[in-house]
């Protein structure tokens, strides 16, 4: 009886990861992600999934980030009551991103309502906060490293993947065939996270391909960040630094605390984290301490280099101070959350910042202004976007292309199958044509909803 993989996201795009894998008449998810960016991607969330969820008999996510976990208040409103398979570290980091997902749509929704901006009446929210808290009852912790069963006669197993905390790939076995689900990589040079586990040997392996088409520059974000720092603090301006609440808020801050510390910036520029998700994924830290590089000093510094900004009202009081400040603030591509309020009031001053830290999917705010766009829509406000757009090269925490290749290529045995997901079509592609030609493997960029044996 065959094992096969339906691509319900991931494909084709950055988000919205959720592989369909069924044997047997069993069905389990990896990853349930929301799709961002583009209208067109956003709306499938709003469309029943192609499978009735109450089928689904488990989840093993690779990650917490929302584009692999974020689905998951709607599976269970429809209906799912299985088991939710994830490390230690990403059920912690869950309890904090699910709920805070649901309570920023909840807010945006009730925005949109009060100022008559939706075209729906009422806005509604695609989840609420209660709706995340009562779907963390099914998340159930799985040590790195040891085998477990999502389902009888399944084995599952997490390996390291180093991109944020508790992030692992998952091999699979099921009917005597082993697949390797590479989940969201990471760098081996990365400033806070440790390398990628070597993967180990698979039939079939579904490999990310978010910088499939790029290569990380040599110089180090501290190189990136120092300068444009200085630049902002000379003029006296504001820097807004949409960040990825959880993995890169807490490299970003160990960077200043490391230029502080250095000198190459003032000791006295104040650094504000507007964004309880960040402030308490930066606490989780300590807490598991075999997932990152840092010492007990550096956890210190990370921790006390910035302000730490939690109310609304705290939000809203940044406003009323003067420049030069730093405000690091969620969401990281600009999609939502209080990054957006600091937005609408700073980028009409050519003397502010804002500093892009990482890779920003098509049709988001932050691709609009790594782009170079003149206006920015928030809120149903058009904003003009005249402060300087800085984009830091060298701060994603995915592996570039060659680091990719090396991954997949440091298998003791050759897979029989690759599939190539989790990037744009031309992304997906580049690394297709390289593994072709360089591994001479037998490489596929699946279509989104296309069904694949493995």
């Amino acid at each position: 009886m065959s094992v096969n993989i339906t691509f319900l996201g991931g494909t084709g795009t950055v988000t919205g990861s959720k592989y369909l894998v069924e044997h047997g008449g069993k069905k389990l998810l990896i990853d349930c992600g929301l799709f961002q960016g583009f209208k067109q991607l956003r709306l499938r969330n709003w469309s029943p999934m192609p499978i009735e969820p109450v089928e689904v008999d488990a989840v093993l996510l690779t990650h917490a980030h929302l584009d692999h976990s974020g689905y998951l208040p709607l599976l269970y409103r429809q209906g799912f009551r299985g088991c939710i398979h994830a490390t230690p570290a990403t059920c912690d980091l869950c309890a904090i991103l699910l709920p805070d997902s649901g309570h920023i749509q909840e807010e945006d929704a009730a925005f949109l309502n009060r100022h008559g901006l939706s075209k729906h009446d009422p806005a509604l929210p695609l989840y609420t906060k209660h709706d995340a808290i009562v779907t963390l009852d099914l998340l159930r912790p799985e040590v790195m490293g040891k085998t477990f069963s999502p389902i009888p006669g399944w084995k599952a197993t997490f390996s390291s993947a180093g991109h944020i905390l508790g992030a692992a790939s998952i091999l699979l076995e099921v009917a005597d065939r082993r697949i390797l689900f590479s989940g969201d990589l990471g760098r081996p040079d990365d400033l806070i996270m440790k390398p990628p586990d070597l993967p180990p040997d698979a039939e079939t392996v579904l490999i990310e391909s978010t910088y499939g088409n790029r290569e990380h520059p040599h110089e180090n974000v501290l190189a990136e960040l120092a300068p444009a720092l200085k630049r902002v603090a000379a003029r006296g301006g504001v820097a807004v630094v949409p960040v990825f609440a959880v993995g890169r808020t807490q490299a970003l801050l160990y960077a200043i605390s490391l230029l502080k510390e250095r000198g190459e910036i003032a000791h006295s520029l104040p650094i504000f984290l507007d964004s309880p998700m960040a402030v308490h994924t930066t606490e989780l830290l300590p807490r598991h301490p075999d997932a990152h590089r840092l010492h007990k000093d550096a956890l210190h510094a990370v921790k006390h280099i910035a302000t730490m900004v939690e109310t609304p009202e705290q939000s809203k009081a940044l406003a009323k101070r003067h420049g030069p400040m730093v405000i690091l603030s969620a969401s990281g591509m600009a999609t939502g959350g209080r990054v957006l309020h600091h937005l609408a009031h700073y980028l009409p001053d050519h003397r502010n910042m804002v500093i892009l830290t990482g890779y920003q999917a098509p049709g988001t705010r932050g691709a609009t202004l790594a782009s170079g766009g003149q206006v920015l829509r928030i809120h149903g406000q058009d904003i003009a976007v005249q402060a300087e757009v800085v984009q830091l090269e060298s701060s994603s925490a995915h592996a570039d292309a060659t680091q990719l290749l090396a991954w997949l290529k440091s298998m003791k045995h050759a897979p029989d199958q690759v599939y190539v997901v989790h990037g744009e079509l031309e992304a997906s592609d580049a690394l297709r044509q390289r593994i072709e030609r360089e591994l001479k493997l037998r490489v596929v960029v699946p279509e989104h909803g296309s069904t694949w044996p493995t």
